[in-house]
């Protein structure tokens, strides 16, 4: 069977295709790619937060599904909208990688007094603020090979720890920043796959290739996103890792320059559930205010 899948054309969305593919190809499943140009590919310039949010990434690859043309997409989670549009379903989320942030260029310890660290993620530059007030922040866009090249324009650039590991990439200076100094983004480090909601055979396919594990975690994840009602505009931040035979939800919210930071921490067996007590529980504590005008 060959199935067409719509994917961004950087090295990193391609990367990711072809690990779909190479998880279908034992199901006897092979995989085209189809190139979509998203229009946060076509500004390579403005802040992704000035341009649309999360979805400049991802609405014209899955427009490629529900027009047809492909038979399901391939997107970095954290890319996508806390929504799905209509026709269109969240099918399976393989087995994540690495979702923590990587400093490239210095450690954080090394970092001079008032250094200027690149990043295009306000959750990246209001968490950073709050651990280093004295730094001076700077916009990164471009793909990974394209950020990496910026590096010695500044002290430090932060990116994906896991886009360096699937592209191979092992800059000469890294600190991986653990969660507990910087709390991942929803998804980061998990791929979606989206497909149309009545094509049955393709998602009978793409289910087996979801990991259970990853998938109840990023429904924890994505709740407490659709729950706090904050977008790629926001400093939101949100990591679920199972222990002890539950789900621990760990999140964030705060304004951008990490003066104010609220945090929650809590387990729970029901990751829908979880997601929401969460933001509801920050959003009692005032976390609407730090990113509403």
């Amino acid at each position: 069977m060959k199935l067409v899948a719509a994917t961004r054309g950087s090295p990193l969305a391609l990367w990711q295709t072809q690990h779909v593919a190479a998880l279908l190809k034992p199901l006897g499943v092979d995989v085209e790619p189809l190139i979509v140009l998203t229009s946060g590919d076509r500004d390579q310039d403005a802040p992704i937060h000035q341009i649309g949010g999360k979805g400049v990434f991802a609405k014209e690859v899955q427009n490629a599904v529900l027009e047809n043309r492909a038979d399901f997409a391939v997107h970095s989670l954290k890319d996508l909208p806390s929504t799905t549009p209509d026709g269109l379903q969240l099918i399976a989320v393989p087995r994540r990688g690495d979702p923590r942030d990587a400093l490239v260029g210095s450690s954080l310890d090394e970092l001079p007094i008032g250094g200027n660290v690149a990043t295009g993620s306000v959750r990246r530059k209001a968490q950073l603020s709050a651990l280093r007030p004295d730094l001076t922040f700077h916009e990164l866009r471009g793909n990974i090979e394209t950020r990496l090249a910026k590096v010695e324009n500044f002290d430090a650039i932060i990116i994906s720890a896991v886009a360096l590991a699937r592209l191979g990439l092992q800059p000469k200076v890294i600190e991986i920043l653990e969660p507990e100094i910087m709390l991942p983004q929803v998804g980061q480090g998990a791929l979606g796959i989206e497909a149309r909601t009545k094509d049955l055979k393709i998602i009978e396919f793409l289910l087996q290739i979801q990991d259970p594990v990853t998938r109840t975690e990023i429904d924890a994840e994505r709740s407490f996103l659709a729950q706090i009602g904050a977008d790629c505009k926001s400093p939101i931040a949100c990591y679920a890792i199972h222990e002890h035979s539950q789900i621990r939800l760990r999140s964030l919210v705060a304004n951008e320059d990490g003066e104010t930071i609220l945090t929650d921490d809590r387990t729970g067996d029901d990751a829908t559930d979880l997601g929401k007590f969460a933001a509801n529980a920050l959003i009692e504590r005032g976390a609407r205010r730090l990113f509403q005008p």
